[in-house]
């Protein structure tokens, strides 16, 4: 390879560098440009580039899931899996990839191998969808284009010695043995009784973290929340909340019998981060864990005016992070800022800081 085909994107701009050539090595895949373009350094250099970031040293078949792409051959007329060629719309053929793990792999080729059975044209799906869990079950299917996906058998997962239940439509962490590094440090960093979980998804941190803890988990996606009261619901004494979430109306939701008699100590609520600020106080632990935007401005603010003991932010963008942290430097310092390469092979990873207030 010339220095032109050493040329991968960077950890946080994307933009391209050239891997010095006394860490290049060959890749595992053809099509590794798409989706695994630091295949082409050894990965202890990987590990250096990124902080020195937390691992199990497993760089291949950790992902638990995939979407493929498919690709119409004109020389044998049949169907193949593909990934998109790096930063265009076109596609390219794949025989084999190491990011996933095997199980995912081999259910995307049956598929495949079933389409050209029956003949069918590439043109008429969008894709091929696929999750597996640590028991190595798999779920998922095709995706048709122009039509509603389809719902798919729900998958568990344990984490932390407690078990999830998330759909392989929706998000679920796709490395769980790092994301399990992370909560554990986590973990020690919850101090308080109350504990508020914001963009909490299926409540994977939140309820390992601190489910004996008087939590509150929030979360905006109508499915992503209809899996968090699944997973809250097996946790004793649960009171669900909608609507605009002032203390009033959720007080006024909690039902008869054993949760409208009982403190719920366990509470998901259905709302926008930044429209559920009623919850962050002066003595609430609060876990961030938002999308690659980062946090909205009304939040930060009230952090700011709130003041909590204590704030953990979770992030998979340490740019935007980055840009949060610097306007919660008014009133905040960190006392931990570790990050964890939850996609080996990749320009990605995600950072943990825990901020603590600075009187």
């Amino acid at each position: 390879m010339n220095n032109l085909e050493y040329r991968v994107p960077s950890l946080f701009t994307g933009e391209d560098f050239i891997i010095p050539e006394e860490h290049r090595i060959s890749p595992r895949d053809d099509g590794f440009l798409s989706s695994s373009p630091w295949q082409l350094m050894d990965y202890e250099y990987e590990l250096e580039l990124k902080g020195n970031a937390i691992t199990d040293y497993k760089d291949q078949f950790y992902r638990n899931k995939m979407e493929y792409s498919l690709f119409w051959s004109h020389e044998d007329e049949k169907i193949h899996l593909a990934f998109h060629l790096r930063r265009s719309y076109r596609k390219f053929p794949i025989k084999t990839s190491v990011l996933e793990r095997p199980e995912i792999f081999q259910r995307a080729k049956e598929i495949v191998d079933d389409l050209n059975a029956r003949g069918e044209e590439a043109r008429k799906y969008q894709s091929i969808l696929l999750r597996c869990n640590q028991a190595g079950q798999v779920s998922g299917g095709l995706l048709e284009k122009g039509q509603p996906h389809p719902v798919f058998p729900n998958l568990t997962d344990t984490i932390l010695g407690y078990q999830y239940s998330y759909s392989p439509n929706g998000f679920f962490q796709i490395n769980l043995p790092v994301y399990e590094m992370a909560l554990t440090e986590i973990k020690k960093h919850v101090t308080t009784d109350q504990v508020l979980d914001l963009y909490a998804g299926v409540g994977t941190i939140g309820l390992s973290v601190a489910r004996d803890h008087q939590l509150t988990l929030v979360e905006t996606n109508a499915a992503a929340y209809a899996e968090l009261e699944k997973n809250c619901g097996s946790v004793a004494r649960v009171t669900a909340s909608e609507g605009d979430h002032r203390r009033a109306q959720q007080s006024e939701h909690v039902g008869g019998g054993e949760a409208g008699r009982t403190r719920a100590r366990i509470r998901p609520v259905l709302s926008n981060s930044e429209d559920a600020l009623d919850f962050i106080t002066s003595t609430t632990t609060v876990i961030l864990d938002p999308p690659r935007a980062g946090c909205h401005p009304r939040l930060l603010e009230k952090l700011l005016s709130a003041t909590p003991p204590v704030i953990i932010y979770l992030s998979c963008n340490p740019v935007t992070q980055a840009r949060d942290l610097k306007i919660l430097n008014k009133k905040y310092r960190p006392v931990l800022t570790q990050p964890y390469n939850f996609f080996p092979r990749t320009p990605h990873l995600e950072n943990l800081v825990v901020l603590h207030p600075k009187n």
